[in-house]
């Protein structure tokens, strides 16, 4: 399956860019260097100030062959009941950042992920779309 994005093609577009605004203005106003956490619990006061419905932590069953495995996943958060958001501060969003996002989505039956990396002077952007 192709995950790559194709620029004609945003399901969620304003979902994903109502996000994407709230986590810009974030980063301005801390700056990059901070602990994942500091990021989470700041977006978590901007998107309530936004009023943009969000679940933080949201837990999600894993499954093997229909068989419910006794560890599962916690998204970072999501949003609109449609977006998985997870939150990085490092030196680059890696290709496991993309992996474990793309698993995130198929778990979830959400169609959309972002993952957000406000561990640079710009705030790092990608989207990931089943």
């Amino acid at each position: 399956m192709d995950y790559r994005i194709k620029q004609d093609n945003f399901p969620y577009k304003n979902e994903t860019d109502l996000i994407i605004n709230a986590a810009i203005d974030v980063h301005k106003d801390l700056g990059c260097g901070f602990l994942e956490i500091v990021y989470k619990d700041a977006l978590c006061i901007e998107l309530e100030s936004r009023g943009h419905h969000y679940e933080r932590e949201k837990r999600y069953a894993v499954y093997y062959k229909e068989i419910l495995l006794p560890h599962s996943f916690y998204a970072d958060f999501v949003i609109f009941d449609s977006v998985i958001l997870e939150i990085k501060s490092k030196s680059g969003i890696a290709n496991e950042d993309l992996a474990q996002t793309i698993n995130y989505l198929k778990c979830s039956e959400c169609k959309v992920g972002l993952i957000l990396n406000f561990g640079k002077p710009t705030l790092e952007i990608r989207r990931v779309i089943l």
